[in-house]
């Protein structure tokens, strides 16, 4: 009896997470949504004028069909997140985006974005299908080998979700036979199989499905970066919480087609120039700063040489 109470009572929070995120950008223009980014909030991005990039394939094709298509996540509150009724983008991530697309000519307002699964991040890049891609995108040396990387521009740490009764997981020593909920091709799932192989990993294709099932006592805990699971929970602070600490560095960067250096190098001279004009740190606290966390340092980015 009990757990059927909790039961139709995670499925009402359920429901609301969904309205709440059906109704973000469906109210007046220019006023906040509920509990989402604070667009009136957000910095106006300056596009820059004669801009060019001569030895980027990419730039050059995007120039030829007069905007970017940008790779990005569609159901992390605060950092990617897409409003299902208007198709409407909003999150710290996309205006990561929107400011580097500025700083490349283009008008921020023209990006395309496309909804990309983590597992399928590298092959949108490599087949031309998306120009960069902004994603909770961790960097690593694996995927240097098959994509390139600019920046990074935010520095995450791995971590847990659990329900609010939760009391037993504090932290990755405590997942010995729990069932713990993942997205596939993601390096947190990863370094669960790897380094805490008595859990019960399971794994989707979005958090978001690990949310609701955690919300439904089908998962114990959810595991990946701290700022994506602190924006679930602050949607539904009395039903979700993030527990223990960081237990990785995860560099977010942008990712690029690897060939195309003259790009990536562009981007990080976008990143740096937005970090110094106060862009950066606008952009952060109207988005992923409404989840509690203040402004960090962004981290130096790493100008690695060409390959």
């Amino acid at each position: 009896m009990m757990r059927t109470r909790r039961m139709r009572r995670a499925l009402a929070v359920l429901a609301l997470v969904l309205a709440v995120a059906a109704t973000a950008a469906c109210g007046k223009e220019g006023s906040p949504p509920v509990k989402g980014p604070q667009t009136d909030r957000l910095p106006r991005y300056t596009v820059a004028t004669g801009f060019q990039l001569p030895d980027s394939p990419t730039w050059n094709k995007a120039r030829k069909r007069g905007h970017l298509v940008v790779g990005a996540k569609e159901d992390q509150p605060y950092l990617g997140e897409k409003d299902p009724a208007s198709g409407r983008y909003t999150g710290f991530d996309i205006e990561i985006a929107k400011m580097v697309s500025a700083s490349l000519g283009f008008d921020p307002n023209t990006v395309q974005f496309m909804t990309i699964a983590s597992a399928n991040r590298e092959t949108a890049l490599q087949n031309g299908q998306i120009d960069y891609y902004v994603g909770t995108y961790t960097i690593n040396d694996n995927r240097k080998k098959l994509v390139g990387f600019a920046g990074p521009y935010y520095l995450a740490g791995q971590s847990l979700l659990v329900r609010a009764d939760e009391h037993d997981i504090k932290g990755p020593q405590d997942l010995a036979g729990k069932r713990v909920c993942s997205a596939a091709g993601s390096t947190p799932y990863q370094r669960i199989a790897a380094d805490y192989p008595k859990a019960d990993l399971v794994a989707y294709d979005t958090y978001s499905i690990c949310v609701d099932n955690l919300l439904t006592y089908q998962v114990e805990a959810v595991t990946t970066d701290d700022a994506i699971l602190t924006g679930y929970a602050a949607k539904v602070p009395e039903e979700l919480k993030v527990v223990g600490k960081p237990f990785s560095e995860e560099p977010y960067g942008i990712g690029v087609p690897r060939s195309d250096n003259a790009l990536r190098f562009a981007i990080d001279d976008a990143l740096e120039a937005n970090e110094k004009n106060g862009n950066w740190k606008k952009a952060y606290e109207a988005t992923l700063g409404l989840s509690g966390v203040p402004a960090p340092q962004p981290p130096p980015i790493d100008r690695y040489p060409a390959s």
